[in-house]
């Protein structure tokens, strides 16, 4: 019988101990410390916590968005070489919205962004009808009834159903098969299309009638707005695409690196040991250059750390592990905890506290290095309990990539 904690998940520090790749980083002038922590996702030892509130993720992923379309309107207004502004507007836009979702709306549905039951459910109901996304009432029904519960990474969890009907991986297959499969539909108009209808029938078929109504008065009165005052080519470009094409491939990548799969053979499926083994920390960088290098090679050795850390790490960051996505493991083991909004120093802390009454957390440095662990563990998986033939309860047209957690 395979051990509850998997070899596969271990790829982290035991707790309590310093990390070494963020500890590295510390080689930097102290004003990298605070920005370096955000992107990596991880404190170094004895950083002094930042305090924030739901509000200010709720206004910081708003102002996000904003400035992001404010920056492709100019983009477009001005044209020319002024239409390279796209580029970082698309990502403005992209990185608001998935704070939106991925953060504010998930807390949401756990009644814990304000902890108050009818201001988190209208904020709610807002963004869904906002983002296209699944109905928030059903979402948060299937997500905490289906995905933290005991049916967590079974056939009835909705991640799992993702994986198998909508990206059609299954066990046996080998990584470098997984990753053809998964990069083939991210640049796939078929795949896009029908993940937005699938956007759309998981909307509108279950929000209440006011919210459609309101959803369809919405869209109309942008439609005519964009007629009048000659904007289509604004919608188009500057929201329509990055919250469709870019939005989805945001989705993908994420869901593949949000769980792994429980190992063939393993009979207890209950309790923190079992559920704290299917999700890792998600930290994103690597370890800066060691002192005491030539000059020459010193140089060079900045010089392609800072590429990589802005040119690779940052967008993984900033456009696929958004908000509170690379510390999810502190998530489920504290789902309710008052302190979401300061998760990362959340999790620092209860990691250097031994992580009382769970097992020691484990994480992943790097996006490409957890997609590849939940492949490994995709592949190891039962064959039998994890064949999409086995989902026959499953409305697959509903299904198609709707959830995202």
């Amino acid at each position: 019988m395979t051990e509850v904690n998997d070899p596969r998940t271990r790829t982290g520090e035991e707790p309590g101990a310093p990390d070494g790749v963020r500890e590295s980083m510390r080689a930097l002038p102290r004003v990298f410390a605070l920005p370096l922590t955000l992107l990596t996702g991880r404190p170094h030892a004895g950083q002094r916590p930042v305090q924030y509130t739901p509000t200010r993720h709720l206004l910081n992923a708003a102002t996000s968005v904003a400035c992001g379309l404010a920056l492709s309107g100019t983009a477009l207004r001005a044209a020319g070489w002024a239409l390279l502004l796209l580029l970082p507007g698309w990502a403005m836009t992209l990185h608001g919205a998935r704070n939106l979702r991925m953060m504010i709306y998930h807390q949401c549905a756990h009644q814990n962004m304000w902890r108050r039951r009818r201001a988190d459910t209208a904020l709610g109901r807002a963004l869904a009808a906002l983002l296209l996304v699944q109905d928030f009432g059903r979402y948060s029904a299937e997500h905490v009834g289906d995905h933290h519960a005991l049916h967590h990474m079974t056939r009835r969890d909705p991640t799992v159903q993702a994986i198998l009907v909508s990206l059609e991986l299954r066990p046996g297959m080998s990584r470098r098969r997984m990753w053809r499969r998964v990069l083939g539909k991210t640049v796939s108009p078929w795949f896009h299309t029908r993940f937005l209808l699938a956007r759309i029938r998981s909307y509108f078929s279950f929000a209440s009638t006011g919210w459609r109504l309101a959803s369809l008065t919405g869209l109309a009165v942008v439609a005519a707005l964009a007629t009048w005052l000659h904007l289509w080519l604004f919608v188009l470009l500057a929201w329509v695409l990055p919250m469709t094409v870019l939005f989805q491939i945001s989705n993908v990548l994420r869901l593949c690196v949000k769980h792994t799969f429980p190992a063939p053979g393993q009979t207890v499926r209950r309790g923190k040991p079992y559920f704290a083994s299917l999700t890792n920390a998600i930290f994103i960088g690597e370890a800066a250059p060691p002192p005491g290098l030539p000059p020459l090679r010193r140089w060079a050795a900045w010089t392609r750390w800072w590429t990589r850390m802005l040119l690779i790490h940052f967008p993984s960051r900033y456009l696929v592990l958004t908000g509170d996505t690379v510390v999810h493991d502190f998530h489920h083991r504290h789902p309710m905890t008052k302190d979401w909004a300061n998760y990362l120093f959340g999790r620092e802390e209860d990691h250097r506290r031994g992580s009382p009454g769970w097992p020691g957390y484990h994480e992943v440095w790097g996006l490409v290095a957890a997609i590849d662990l939940v492949f490994d563990s995709l592949r190891d998986a039962d064959p039998d309990e994890y064949h999409p033939d086995r989902l026959a309860e499953v409305n697959h047209r509903e299904l198609f990539m709707a959830f995202d957690d």
